[in-house]
């Protein structure tokens, strides 16, 4: 039975994303009352490894950096 999105949690999604081996995902969907083959949850462990920031990247992201020309804190040369 396929995963319908909507249904998931962002808690659910948390957890997932801490899952380091296709058997512990596997036993989290079980548990959540979802049913996961062992080459989903290989496929999902692939996706997840290209979602990570590495630490540079996410102080960009979150720098607050304004980049609006009309903003106070605007800190790009014309």
């Amino acid at each position: 039975m396929a995963i319908n999105k909507n249904e998931l949690t962002k808690e659910i999604i948390e957890k997932a994303m801490q899952c380091k081996t296709a058997d512990e995902l596997m036993a989290l969907a079980k548990a959540e009352g979802f049913d996961i083959t062992k080459e989903e949850a290989e496929a999902y462990l692939v996706e997840m490894e290209d979602v990570g920031l590495d630490d540079e990247t996410l102080k960009n992201v979150a720098g607050g950096i304004c980049y609006m020309e009309d903003c106070p804190t605007h800190t790009i040369a014309d």
